[in-house]
């Protein structure tokens, strides 16, 4: 059963990290529903995300190796830098914005287990299903190579929002992505990429606290199903919100958010 446990928070943590809906939000809305400290372990959370950020980064292989080949191509290869500016420019604009998310987290990391509360989060909830809502009917032209320094400067201070617990940080990106006028292929792809530097900043901060874990040995096997199904759903999960946005569908998780926030208010007024 404790197997099955794990396996099922990996499942959830799967689903809902691609998806504009929150993975923590909803890690903290389970973990008060079924009233169990079975979600309080930070180590799974860091172990499942890289499941997640294990799967993302299947599916942007390539678009991350061409982008790393060609970033050093740049600077030490002078007679092929004409061709590699605009993605070493790409690989700069997503450092841009990931600082201010950075920044916030750094000064903000002691006083954000004071900011989760169920109230909170059903605001937080609500918030997402207006923003989505508002951009449904975004139908940008840009692409990679039009990607300017103020759209990265102005989609890093939206994912900065992004360490209110609830706000999700995919949704809330996708959303600065098309305000900026990002085509939707675009904007998931961006989206995503920036996902790498922050996940990996994560998971680098808690290895650590999973090292330093006294009975690490007893939870090997647990914390890997867990891994395992966080990849494999995250996988699926991408691959689904993949063709709602490039349908422009994305305002169905708007509804989704709405009832959920609903649900908070109700059953735990």
């Amino acid at each position: 059963m404790n197997l099955i446990k794990y396996i099922i928070l990996g499942i959830i943590q799967g689903f809902t990290e691609p998806l504009p809906i929150s993975s923590s939000g909803h890690i903290f809305l389970f973990k008060n529903i079924f009233n169990t400290n079975l979600f309080n372990s930070l180590n799974f959370e860091i172990i499942s995300n890289f499941g997640s950020f294990l799967a993302i980064l299947i599916i942007f292989w390539k678009d991350i190796v061409d982008l790393i080949k060609s970033f050093f191509t740049y600077i030490f290869n002078k007679e092929k830098r004409k061709i590699n500016l605009e993605k070493f420019k790409y690989c700069w604009y997503i450092v841009v914005s990931t600082i201010p998310v950075g920044i916030t987290g750094i000064i903000f990391k002691e006083k954000l287990e004071n900011l989760y509360s169920l109230k909170g989060l059903a605001i937080a909830f609500l918030i997402t299903a207006l923003s989505l809502f508002i951009v449904r009917n975004i139908k940008g032209e840009k692409q990679d190579k039009d990607i300017t320094l103020k759209d990265a400067i102005i989609i890093g201070l939206f994912q900065a929002i992004t360490i209110v617990p609830g706000i999700s940080r995919s949704g809330t990106v996708l959303v600065a992505c098309l305000l900026c006028k990002l085509k939707r292929e675009t904007a998931l792809k961006y989206t995503f990429i920036l996902y790498f530097p922050v996940s990996v900043a994560t998971f680098i901060l808690g290895v650590s606290d999973i090292v330093a874990t006294p009975n690490l040995t007893d939870m090997i096997l647990p914390y890997s199903l867990g891994l395992i199904a966080a990849g494999i759903v995250t996988y699926l999960s991408y691959k689904w919100l993949s063709n709602l946005v490039k349908k422009g569908h994305l305002w169905k998780f708007s509804i989704y958010c709405l009832f959920l926030a609903l649900f908070i208010f109700i059953y735990f007024r």
